[in-house]
Order: C-alpha cells, then sequence, then structure tokens
C-alpha cells in the first residue's frame, strides 16, 4: 500500500508560480512512478506530469509543456510540481498519483494509488 499528501496548493494571480508537493510512505519510493493529475469543477481528471524512478525520464501534457516541472527527491520521498506562468485554466484539484510499474503513463486508471488533492486557484 502506498499513502501519497499533497500539500502547496492555494491563490495566484495569472502569471504566477506555485509549487506543489506529495510526500509517499508505505513503499519504497525508489521503485514507483509518480504523476500529477488535475480536475477542474465540471471536468474530467487529466493528466499534467509524470516522471520515472531516477527523475530522468519525465513526460508532459501539451498544455502545461515549458511551464511546469515535475521532479522528484528519493532520500526524502518526495515528487514536486514546479507550477510557473500560471494561467486561469490551470484552475483545478491537483493530484498525485503513483504506480508501481516502470513505464510512465498518462491514463488515471494506470495508477492505483492517489492522494486526497490540493485546490489551485489561478485569478485573471
Amino acid at each position: 500500500q502506498v499513502q501519497l499528501v499533497e500539500s502547496g496548493g492555494g491563490l495566484v494571480q495569472a502569471g504566477g508560480s506555485l509549487r506543489l508537493s506529495c510526500a509517499a510512505s508505505g513503499r519504497t519510493f525508489s521503485t514507483l512512478v509518480m504523476g500529477w493529475f488535475r480536475q477542474g469543477t465540471g471536468k474530467e481528471r487529466e493528466f499534467v506530469a509524470a516522471i520515472g524512478w531516477s527523475g530522468s525520464s519525465t513526460d508532459y501534457a501539451n498544455s502545461v509543456k515549458g511551464r511546469f516541472t515535475i521532479s522528484r527527491d528519493n532520500a526524502k520521498n518526495t515528487v514536486s510540481l514546479q507550477m510557473d506562468s500560471l494561467k486561469p485554466e490551470d484552475t483545478a484539484v491537483y493530484y498525485c498519483a503513483a504506480r508501481l510499474r516502470s513505464a510512465l503513463a498518462r491514463s488515471s486508471e494506470d495508477y492505483p494509488y492517489w492522494g486526497q488533492g490540493t485546490q489551485v486557484s489561478v485569478s485573471s
């Protein structure tokens, strides 16, 4: 079993930055592929970014590429999402997710472990 706890959400003006963190426990963190997803009001949950075991492999949704950066610290069992140049359309609840397989994945169905989510609101 894997437990995930997100932090770092909040309210920011358009063009600003936020950094989300996710703390993992319950399993050797370095064996987990980690992902970030988001869900806006009335919208389906969508993929944001993913990172492989060592941190050398990453994947981003086109909508955030060049603005968001995913990273991990295996010594601290944490994964982070640095969000820059935020836009109002980035407003959503952001979820941290984990999977035990080695390959990165974009489908929420490929991630069995989820955090409770953290709200990010971007004002125009």
